[in-house]
């Protein structure tokens, strides 16, 4: 583990004292790209979800049954918003299996995801990564390096996995989630993941004032909210569902008979295709 000290890869801008959701997520999957601040407080998370680690890993499962699906429909770019720190089955590393065409951009506002997502993304022609944040849409579709790689005149798969939930209502996410339909064409998809409050709505009102000292809030919405915020699309089978009931993996079902406890995750996964 890594100490309270700033380590040489940490960049010189990183408050290492203000913690972030994208190293919290990183702690919950067993990572090493984190600090003291946000250990301490994916602890306090933890203290009340504890199955915090289970959901990072079942939100990493659903990208992979995500990512075939969209494959079986010909999508080869693809546009990760607030993908977070590298770790094992990245987009482009499960897209560049199924197709070694597969185009990826991936964007986090954290300097520590974007350094590592360097890194890792040295040398490889099919991806590339934008230091920006998700809720400045033109900032992110203008960028040259985007615009190099991705066609927009094509159909493109926006990703949104557990990041949604990061936007709070003062931000307007309906007109976040517009923008980025608007500057795709026919035929795109918009993917995510998020965080509801539909089940354990105590629980989670406890997990939002822990996250309330992070450097983003979680609003917990549910499938309703969901539901207008993807209006404009048509939703792919079965529709707004438990994150784990997405197109499901019956041996992951059959393996752990907590699996399907929807309240055990408290989220919700959708797929929808832009008309």
């Amino acid at each position: 583990m890594l100490g309270n000290h700033r380590p040489v890869w940490a960049p010189d801008e990183i408050d290492i004292e203000r913690p972030s959701v994208a190293r919290m997520y990183d702690y919950y999957l067993g990572g090493s790209h984190n600090f003291a601040a946000d250990r301490q407080l994916a602890e306090q998370a933890m203290a009340v979800w504890p199955d915090s680690p289970h959901i990072a890993r079942a939100n990493r499962a659903l990208l992979r049954r995500i990512l075939a699906h969209l494959h079986r429909q010909g999508i080869e770019q693809f546009l990760d918003l607030g993908s977070g720190i590298p770790t094992v089955g990245n987009v482009h590393e499960v897209a560049g299996g199924l197709n070694p065409a597969a185009r990826t951009v991936y964007v986090d506002s954290d300097p520590v995801a974007v350094a590592h997502s360097r890194t890792m993304l040295a040398g490889v022609s099919t991806a590339t990564v934008l230091h920006a944040d998700l809720r400045e849409p033109h900032s992110v579709l203008d960028a040259p390096e985007l615009r190099t790689l991705l066609d927009l005149d094509k159909p493109v798969a926006v990703l949104m996995m557990a990041a949604l939930h990061f936007v709070p209502d003062g931000d307007d996410p309906a007109a976040i989630v517009a923008a980025y339909r608007d500057a795709t064409a026919p035929g795109s998809y918009l993917a995510l993941s998020h965080a509801t409050a539909d089940y354990q709505p105590e629980r989670i009102e406890e997990m939002a004032e822990v996250y309330q000292h992070s450097a983003a809030g979680l609003t917990a919405r549910s499938r309703s909210q969901l539901a207008a915020l993807l209006a404009d699309y048509d939703l792919v089978p079965p529709g707004i569902v438990d994150m784990i009931l997405w197109q499901p993996d019956p041996e992951i079902l059959a393996a752990d008979p907590l699996a399907a406890d929807v309240t055990r995750y408290s989220a919700y996964a959708a797929v929808a295709r832009r008309r």
